[in-house]
């Protein structure tokens, strides 16, 4: 497999592309995203069969049931830093290790996806609700992220998090 090809099924819709500021255009049509993520989700993997989640979206990447649950340990973390940022004066967030998270044997049950369909819907419901009722200053506010030594402000949060669930979805309809 070529480096190009393996590119393109890594990241379907490309990197993703760090924004500092977003316009108050932007952060709607993002929060949008956020909180249409649980439903467009449920919505591809509706008739899907028990065998289908065993799939791997691709050569030797995780199987689908895995990658919900992976978007639902992800994104807990993401709220929670979220959270962290506005109440907390540029706080320092902890890392996790999401290759031995998909590990763990709730991960790899790929039997009960609904679990994690359920705490998404949670967690972006409460997510896009406080997302409404932040003012424009409060998309400064940031953390720190030690293993990666950057500070992320909340507007490039919030691009990171809308692109994350489209590039997961899309692997989850490139699957074979």
């Amino acid at each position: 497999m070529t480096d190009v090809v393996l590119e393109k099924l890594k990241y379907p819709i490309g990197r993703f592309q760090w924004v500092d500021r977003l316009s108050p255009e932007e952060i709607k049509s993002l929060t949008e995203e956020i909180r249409s993520f649980p439903a467009e989700l449920e919505a591809e993997i509706q008739d899907y069969k028990p065998e289908d989640f065993q799939k791997n979206y691709r050569p030797g990447a995780w199987q689908i049931g895995q990658l919900i649950h992976h978007l639902a340990d992800s994104h807990i973390h993401v709220y929670t830093r979220f959270k962290f940022a506005l109440t907390q004066y540029t706080p320092t967030v902890a890392d996790y290790d999401h290759d031995q998270w998909a590990e763990m044997p709730d991960a790899i049950d790929t039997n009960d996806v609904e679990s994690s369909l359920m705490i998404l819907k949670g967690i972006h419901k409460r997510w896009s609700g406080l997302i409404d009722t932040l003012d424009y200053n409060q998309w400064e506010r940031k953390y720190y992220h030690p293993a990666r030594d950057k500070f992320y402000p909340l507007a490039t949060v919030l691009a990171l998090y809308a692109w994350h669930g489209k590039h997961h979805l899309t692997h989850i309809k490139n699957t074979p």
